[in-house]
């Protein structure tokens, strides 16, 4: 995994040192003489840490328009990515270390992209719903997926359960969450001690995602 390194401050410092900043650039602080090859050795190796504090930095960073530029970051399962305009890409849209939007795409890039998100959506929330299902015996009649922007999930009275493909924007764990926590609807309709009991049951930690969904929820917009 490689990321764009936006600023190199070189001092008489003796050590490299990584700072994200809030809109997710990258910048390093290096020892006057090292090599630019060792710098990029060393994004390499905390390439994980880097990304972590990126998708951190753009919950918590002002909510815009995305205008969807090269180098503007965009999150899938809890990780920043940057976005990069590549020519002659028969695909709309690919994740690939980047974002990577094709030229002839850049006109529909919303479309390009919620396409794209909708897609994962559909394949992960039916493989994490299974997995659960299979697990503890939830029923349930049918997924959906939806555009909702402030409802997570869904669980009708016949137990067909919706889901807003943006929540695959938030970390892993968290998606869990909410599939865990509509398949408990099944059970329970309603938010009962018992329902939070099951929930519990399942997922021991889910306060910690169900918290993460509520303070960082409203920066998972396009």
């Amino acid at each position: 995994m490689s990321f764009e390194i936006n600023q190199i401050i070189r001092s008489k410092r003796k050590t490299l040192a990584l700072i994200v900043k809030p809109d997710g650039s990258l910048i390093i602080r290096a020892p006057l003489r090292v090599a630019s090859k060792s710098i990029k050795d060393f994004v390499k190796r905390n390439a994980q840490w880097v990304q972590k504090k990126r998708a951190e930095a753009l919950a918590i960073y002002p909510s815009v328009t995305k205008q969807y530029v090269p180098g503007e970051m965009f999150l899938y399962l809890g990780n920043a990515y940057p976005l990069d305009i590549v020519k002659d890409q028969k695909q709309a849209l690919l994740l690939d270390e980047k974002f990577k939007l094709a030229e002839s795409a850049q006109d529909m890039a919303v479309m390009a992209f919620e396409r794209w998100y909708r897609e994962q959506a559909r394949h992960i929330l039916n493989e994490r719903i299974s997995f659960y299902a299979d697990q503890y015996g939830f029923q349930y009649k049918s997924i959906g997926i939806t555009s909702a922007r402030t409802r997570w999930g869904s669980c009708s009275a016949n137990r067909s359960l919706n889901f807003s493909w943006r929540l695959i924007m938030a970390p892993f764990e968290s998606v869990n969450y909410v599939v865990i926590h509509e398949l408990v609807h099944t059970i329970f309709h309603n938010h009962s001690k018992r329902f939070w009991n099951k929930v519990q049951e399942v997922m021991p930690d889910y306060k910690e995602h169900q918290k993460w969904l509520r303070e960082n929820g409203p920066r998972l917009l396009m």
